[in-house]
């Protein structure tokens, strides 16, 4: 039987996470699925930092305008995919991070790729969301 929320799990039978993510997120039968483009690090004057740190300061903000369109919060994000052309500063990214989530993370990929659809972004993040 549903409960009528979204839950996150972290197996016992498997490693913990390495980062800040859960590995498994259930969303309960005829939930409304949110997905977004690819949020990047472009400020409200269409310019894009030069640095990553503060790329990954603006993908966020972007998130937040995005979800926040639809009326949704961190508690009903449920998969983040994070493509990245450098090294991230896990501890700046992870910063940003826990001012959305608390302790209640979501699923999530990383990935480091030679280029993104711009030459100028470093950081492009992938929001899936489920509103109960």
């Amino acid at each position: 039987m549903e409960n009528g929320k979204i839950t996150r799990k972290n197996p016992s039978s498997m490693p913990a996470p390495v980062g800040n993510y859960t590995h498994i997120t259930k969303i309960p039968r005829n939930t409304e699925l949110f997905v977004t483009s690819g949020q990047v690090g472009v400020d409200q004057d269409g310019q894009f930092p030069n640095t990553l740190n503060e790329q990954v300061t603006n993908t966020f903000m972007n998130i937040k305008t995005v979800l926040g369109s639809e009326a949704l919060c961190a508690e009903n994000i449920i998969k983040v995919n994070i493509w990245a052309t450098e090294e991230i500063d896990w501890e700046f990214l992870y910063s940003e991070w826990d001012q959305l989530f608390s302790n209640d993370y979501p699923a999530m990929t990383i990935g480091y790729i030679a280029a993104l659809g711009l030459p100028e972004i470093k950081i492009e993040v992938e929001i899936w969301a489920a509103k109960v």
